[in-house]
């Protein structure tokens, strides 16, 4: 039989985050458009990584652009977001 311990019958469920869904990466980079012109500048993109919680949201940002920007303009236009999205998404951030 294995060892009980009365004094510790409490509850231990944990809330594990959830990993941010595409929709959900998609709506932030919506609302870090600050100026609203659907294209997304580095310090926009930083700003996404920092409300994620990024160790260093400037590099991640970096890597974002070079990972999503196909025309090399140091944008991301609409064309582009999916691949920023697809890119955000599977560095695997939580749910906050």
């Amino acid at each position: 039989m294995p060892f009980m311990n009365s004094c510790c019958n409490e509850d231990k469920t944990v809330a594990v985050p959830l990993t941010l869904t595409e929709a959900q990466v998609r709506e932030m980079l919506k609302k870090h458009d600050v100026n609203n012109d659907g294209v997304l500048c580095w310090e926009e993109i930083k700003a996404v990584f920092n409300e994620l919680g990024a160790l260093f949201p400037w590099f991640r940002a970096n890597r974002g652009l070079h990972y999503a920007d196909a025309n090399k303009d140091g944008v991301i236009d609409e064309d582009e977001k999916k691949d920023l999205v697809n890119y955000i998404y599977n560095l695997g951030y939580k749910v906050k």
